[in-house]
């Protein structure tokens, strides 16, 4: 399946699981970096559509994931957002970042957090207007942390 296949694909399959919810309505679908963008607009059921600490979200992107990747599609990698809520959800973490970042500096002392890796990917990108604060990931899987610290 070609790119413009797969974006096809898959606006018809998020069009049509909407369509579930007696929902009418138009995806926005396309690709940038090799991943495939999918927003959904907001509906009366975003809070349903995204769930409870966004785990509905993240499912159907799960999902959206495995079928193209049981499709040898162009692009197995999928970024879901529903309502703007990853975006909200990004600018709201960036800036707690940036009080994280102050801490540091008024503290000297390094902060361990526990984010998942869409937030450590966040707060890493914040970072770097920054320059004399450095950000790194430690761990593995489910353990891994992100660290702020101060450059030497």
């Amino acid at each position: 399946m070609d790119q413009q296949q797969t974006i096809d694909y898959i606006k018809k399959y998020v069009e049509d699981l909407m369509a579930f919810f007696d929902l009418n309505i138009t995806a926005e679908v396309s690709i940038e970096d090799d991943i495939l963008i999918v927003k959904i607009p907001s509906t009366q059921y975003n809070s349903l559509l995204i769930g409870r600490g966004a785990e509905t979200l993240r499912s159907i992107q799960h999902l959206l994931s495995s079928l193209l990747r049981n499709s040898n599609a162009a692009v197995e990698r999928v970024n879901l957002d529903i309502a703007d809520y990853k975006q909200q959800h990004a600018e709201k973490l960036a800036e707690k970042a940036r009080g994280w970042f102050q801490e540091v500096r008024d503290t000297g002392e390094s902060k361990t957090l526990d984010l998942n890796a869409a937030d450590r990917w966040t707060v890493h990108h914040a970072a770097h207007d920054f320059n004399d604060i450095e950000t790194h990931s430690e761990g593995e899987g489910r353990d891994r942390r992100l660290v702020i610290s101060l450059k030497d």
